[in-house]
């Protein structure tokens, strides 16, 4: 699928289109519930090729086993600009989604939702533009400041924009001992909701199996693709 006709290709159009949609996000609503579909979506760049490898993996939320997986590979949709990386991955992650053939009852990204300086990361970009409950879970705290959560699985503190005071995320201890993530708020579900279902998805790694798997499946494709061009095929 191309890239939309309407996407913004300069920063000053991605930023103007963040500040409308951060409008629209709800931050607050219920967990996954029983049997709940629940998919990780994660990105692999073939710079040389200019492109964008997605990939969403479908778990069942209580049993963690793969229900579905699907991968899209699309152009680059936007230059490299911090704060605005969603406008890269969010066309090829959209057909990732769309090539399922169940419909997720949550998708968990691997980055930022309102932990984001307009308030808007991938996790809530992605949320408003679907309709889809998501949240997401980071690696690091990207701008922002948290005191050590406690050595215990499941121990959190604050993360918060200096600037402005606000409490935008939570750093979560997903196993006793480990570096924690940093989960926020994407779309039409609550911050405390998306702590416990982290947990949930967290119970023998650091990183919650939806992104591990995810991150697994577009690596994978992405070699693929790669040995693809490097045999002519």
């Amino acid at each position: 699928m191309p890239i939309p006709a309407d996407w913004p290709t300069t920063e000053a159009e991605a930023l103007a289109e963040q500040q409308r949609l951060r409008a629209l996000v709800e931050p607050r609503g219920p967990g996954p519930g029983d049997g709940a579909l629940v998919a990780g979506v994660d990105v692999a760049y073939d710079d040389e090729g200019d492109l964008v490898v997605a990939a969403a993996v479908l778990l069942d939320h209580g049993t963690l086993e793969v229900v579905e997986e699907a991968t899209a590979t699309g152009r680059i949709a936007f230059p490299y600009v911090p704060g605005l990386l969603a406008f890269r991955e969010l066309p090829a992650v959209l057909d990732a989604l769309a090539a399922l053939t169940r419909t997720p009852d949550l998708v968990v990204c691997d980055g930022y939702g309102l932990a984001h300086p307009r308030r808007l990361g991938l996790a809530s970009h992605l949320g408003v533009l679907t309709g889809l409950r998501t949240y997401g879970v980071a690696k690091t705290p990207f701008t922002f400041t948290h005191d050590a959560p406690g050595p215990e699985r499941g121990a959190r503190t604050p993360l918060v924009d200096t600037e402005t005071a606000e409490e935008v995320g939570l750093a979560v201890r997903t196993r006793r001992g480990v570096k924690p993530v940093f989960v926020s708020v994407g779309h039409r579900i609550g911050l405390d909701e998306a702590v416990d279902s982290t947990l949930a998805l967290a119970r023998t790694y650091r990183q919650p199996e939806t992104t591990r798997r995810a991150d697994s499946l577009c690596r994978r494709a992405l070699a693929e693709l790669q040995r693809s061009r490097g045999s002519g095929g």
